[in-house]
């Protein structure tokens, strides 16, 4: 994997029915476990959806959360209060680990798209519910993953010099 994953990672919202090899699968889940943690606390959790019904059930968790009914494999990401250090983190820690799983994929020509769930209760609340969570396990997003139906067009220009500041702001107005 190298850079030219980072600024070719596109979302993909149609997936063609191939598939994800599971050594694939494995993977994004080892790559999202070597995202940096708050105190090192390393508190999430990921499930593994391929289930079709689960897949369905799950794309109606959020507002465009559909891709993942039209994906064959889902990862929930997840946070274990039980193993929170730094409790005020545990979003920033799931976010780091979905970056990673994210690139991991397009590093195999693999599609994804990030659904965000928390920290909204009511989605927070269906996916807890259809994946059947104990009340400590609190889940952060979900991710759509497959091979994409057509090729993806990586966004450009994306880079904005004039948000770069050094030291301080400085006032342009």
């Amino acid at each position: 994997m190298t850079v030219d994953e980072i600024f070719t990672r596109t979302s993909v919202r149609s997936f063609d029915p191939r598939q994800v090899p599971e050594e694939d699968v494995e993977l994004m889940l080892k790559a999202a476990m070597h995202a940096p943690s708050a105190m090192n606390q390393q508190c999430w959790e990921f499930f593994v959806v391929d289930d079709p019904g689960v897949l369905s059930e799950l794309s109606s968790a959020a507002p465009y959360a559909e891709p993942v009914g039209r994906a064959p494999l889902a990862i929930v990401l997840a946070a274990d209060e039980g193993r929170m250090k730094a409790p005020l983190m545990w979003q920033q820690d799931l976010a780091a680990s979905a970056q990673n799983i994210l690139l991991a994929a397009k590093s195999r020509g693999i599609g994804t798209v990030w659904i965000g769930i928390a920290p909204h209760e009511d989605r927070m609340a269906k996916v807890s519910s259809t994946m059947r969570l104990p009340d400590r396990i609190k889940p952060f997003c979900l991710i759509a993953v497959g091979y994409p139906s057509e090729e993806p067009v990586p966004k450009v220009g994306r880079y904005k010099p004039e948000r770069v500041h050094r030291n301080r702001h400085v006032a342009t107005d």
